[in-house]
């Protein structure tokens, strides 16, 4: 029978010799829903009604733009594309870029009328240039939500305009926030731009933070009356990253005081560090019957916690591999884990992998092996 040997069991060095920090509750949130994670554990610091479908209004053109990145990361359209802007984008309610009908407009321009200008208009006209037809990039964009994991999101435009299937979640909003800065970070960079002049007409980004907060460098605003005010709000500092998704708030105002309520609380109660990097060896693995006797276990990503401050010296990792692995290996088969816990709690897990392949041996190391294995 398989049996689980373990490795070892550390303390991880600590990071200083502060003390531990009291974390207080999450300070009241004005909200309807909201969300605070940190972007690279994932670890939710802050929820309320975090899956509770609600309005994006504006917010919806996070997707669309994540979507428009899609298409140039793969080629089929490039910024200096020149766009001619139809009758329906020319026409369309709410926040504008101001393009008119007939003209052509570069891509480039275009995304930086729905990031930074919210534009409805530039939207559109991406929206039939990627796809045709919006309808036909809706559905682009709701295959993309579900490879995300945006299990309770749907969309039926790709301007955020109010309708009763028109909907998703402050979970969602902070999956899909994670995405756009990990996936694309040289096109994130435009979430932080204060202003765009188009036409003559210079907008300026509706994100507060942006001003208030040196830090904050994304990423959306959004809102409709059925809506409220909502904000998806990045924050960077000292290598942490915190994601804070707010909704249905009830003004502009309202909605950048609550998110900085968030990270702010975020920021002075929770510190991330990175433990162990992708493809670095943590341990040895015996390969029975194997073309060679050992591999090299390790993570296939990197694995970050987010703790309360000063809890570092608390932390535990524990790896446990399974005992008896036989060949053949493929690289990034599962052959163990890598287990955390704080204060003997479990606080986070991931798989051991193999960092490469073993074939089979000969048949004389398969036999000898064969046998030894009788004595184990």
């Amino acid at each position: 029978m398989l049996r689980n040997l373990l490795l070892f069991c550390l303390l991880l060095l600590p990071l200083g010799s502060q003390a531990a920090t009291l974390i207080p509750a999450v300070p009241k949130i004005q909200a309807k829903g909201y969300l605070l994670t940190d972007f690279h554990s994932g670890r939710v610091l802050a929820e309320k009604n975090a899956d509770e479908r609600m309005e994006p209004a504006s917010l919806t053109k996070m997707l669309s733009a994540y979507v428009v990145d899609h298409e140039l990361a793969k080629g089929n359209i490039h910024l200096d594309d020149m766009v001619t802007i139809s009758e329906k984008a020319w026409r369309m309610p709410g926040s504008r870029m101001f393009v008119e009908v007939g003209k052509k407009v570069s891509v480039g321009d275009l995304l930086k009328g729905v990031i930074i200008q919210s534009g409805n208009d530039a939207t559109v006209a991406l929206a039939e240039h990627v796809a045709g037809s919006e309808d036909a990039f809706v559905s682009l964009m709701n295959q993309h939500a579900a490879e995300l994991g945006m299990s309770n999101s749907h969309f039926v435009n790709a301007t955020g305009l109010p309708h009763k299937d028109h909907y998703t979640t402050p979970r969602d909003l902070a999956t899909l926030a994670r995405a756009l800065i990990r996936d694309f970070p040289e096109n994130y960079k435009l979430y932080s731009q204060k202003s765009f002049t188009f036409n003559g007409i210079k907008q300026f980004n509706r994100n507060k933070l942006l001003w208030r907060n040196k830090y904050v460098d994304g990423i959306k605003t959004g809102h409709t009356e059925s809506a409220g005010y909502c904000l998806v709000a990045s924050m960077l500092r000292d290598d942490m990253r915190l994601i804070s998704v707010v909704l249905g708030t009830r003004s502009e105002e309202a909605r950048a005081s609550e998110s900085q309520k968030l990270l702010t609380y975020g920021y002075r109660f929770f510190e991330t560090h990175r433990l162990y990097g992708a493809g670095e060896p943590l341990t040895t693995a015996r390969i029975w019957k194997g073309a060679r006797p050992e591999l090299p276990l390790g993570l296939a990503e990197d694995l970050y916690v987010t703790i309360p401050k000063g809890r570092y010296k608390q932390l535990e990792a524990k790896m446990t591999m399974d005992s008896r692995i036989v060949a053949p290996v493929r690289k990034g088969q599962v052959l163990g884990s890598v287990e955390l816990s704080l204060d003997g709690e479990p606080y986070a897990e991931r798989k051991l992998v193999a960092l490469d392949e073993v074939a089979e041996g000969g048949l004389f190391d398969r036999l000898l092996d064969e046998v030894r294995l009788m004595f184990e």
